[in-house]
């Protein structure tokens, strides 16, 4: 059996600024509603949930998917696994489902991703007894760098500057605003906790975005063996709080299911038209959903030139920027309502809120283009899905 997998009812919460208005929710209580919400709209259909799978980076541990499915009263019957591909982790979950869903495995899968950089433990090595904020992406011996300092690397050794960063950053705050005050984002929100609407986007003039200062040294990255990223030029740093994403707490999730059962329940879908990870250097993390992206295209049998909407993980300009270079991407397709650096970048949900805003976009536009979702990850690797509206 190969079937097409559609993805409907892609659904979100509102994205909260780390400590702020989800200060308290626990990862799986962000990701209950968002399932249960999904779960109600496939419940016409008489279907059989037959698995949970959610990404997640930084929580407590043990499987979220279950504890949120059970959360989210699914019942004890229905499955979940919890899958880590760090800040892809949410896009890969919607892989995973797809491609069950495409070998005839399973029928209907709920699939995305949570995080709460609020509630994340505190972790310690064993042997040392140190605290330390993320695992590893890359074993010693490799360049491990930070993703800011990486992104500053990154725009150093692309030639994109800081005034490019802040006009691209400035542009995620305006075109975030503008959707939300016309209420774009109202269908695809799943209210939590008395919190209904996205916390971050704000005016960001490029007056403003100019008075922040330089967040990371310019040059090599922290943690990388000496000569692994280059002989970049010592030069002010480009990367900012401005022009780079915020620590958020938020879920996405949407139902992955056969083209006749959306049918059979009227839901507008998304085909899945083509999937790929890629990995490259852990120097340029930064870099990874090129590589990605680049692929899925050639699985479509499309060039860049014919994607009519793109959402890419804005964790910091410059990387966005990179990609899109990388890519000869429209930039005028790209994260048309604002993207992470507006929204915020909640790691283990952002690669399924991409979906949620495509699908969000895709079909509510009189345009049969395809949709491009990629998102950059630490330690090198990339991840890209290719959809398009389903007839």
């Amino acid at each position: 059996m190969n079937a097409s997998p559609v993805i409907v009812a892609a659904r979100r919460t509102p994205i909260g600024t780390a400590g702020r208005g989800f200060a308290e929710h626990a990862v799986d209580a962000l990701a209950a509603p968002v399932l249960a919400a999904v779960a109600a709209e496939l419940a016409p259909a008489g279907l059989p949930i037959d698995d949970v799978v959610l990404g997640n980076c930084m929580g407590p541990g043990g499987d979220l998917a279950r504890v949120a499915s059970l959360r989210a009263g699914l019942g004890p019957t229905v499955p979940g696994v919890t899958v880590d591909r760090q800040c892809g982790s949410g896009l890969d979950a919607v892989m995973q489902a797809a491609s069950r869903v495409r070998a005839g495995d399973a029928r209907l899968v709920l699939a995305g991703g949570a995080e709460s950089a609020s509630t994340a433990p505190h972790r310690v090595w064993p042997d040392t007894g140190e605290r330390y904020s993320r695992a590893p992406f890359a074993p010693a011996g490799f360049a491990d760098p930070d993703m800011g300092p990486a992104a500053e690397h990154l725009a150093a050794v692309r030639g994109i500057s800081r005034e490019r960063q802040d006009a691209w950053a400035g542009r995620s705050h305006r075109l975030a605003l503008a959707a939300q005050a016309a209420g774009r984002f109202d269908a695809e929100l799943v209210p939590v906790g008395g919190v209904a609407r996205d916390d971050r986007p704000r005016a960001m003039s490029a007056a403003v975005l100019a008075r922040f200062a330089p967040a990371f040294a310019s040059g090599s990255a922290p943690g990388s063996p000496s000569g692994a990223l280059g002989d970049a030029a010592a030069a002010p740093g480009t990367v900012t709080a401005g022009n780079s994403c915020g620590f958020s707490d938020g879920a996405a999730a949407m139902a992955v299911t056969l083209p006749e059962i959306a049918r059979e329940l009227g839901l507008p879908a998304l085909r899945v038209r083509a999937v790929a990870v890629a990995a490259g250097d852990p120097a340029l993390p930064g870099l990874g959903a090129a590589p990605a992206a680049a692929s899925a295209l050639a699985r479509a049998g499309l060039d860049a030139r014919e994607l009519g909407f793109v959402e890419i993980t804005e964790a910091f300009a410059a990387q966005l920027l990179a990609v899109s270079d990388a890519l000869a991407l429209d930039e005028s397709v790209i994260n048309t309502e604002g993207g992470a650096i507006a929204l915020g970048h909640p790691w283990g949900a952002s690669g399924a809120v991409l979906l949620v805003r495509l699908a969000a976009r895709m079909l509510s536009a009189d345009d049969d283009r395809p949709g491009l979702a990629a998102c950059s990850i630490g330690g090198g690797q990339g991840i890209a899905m290719i959809v398009e509206r389903a007839a």
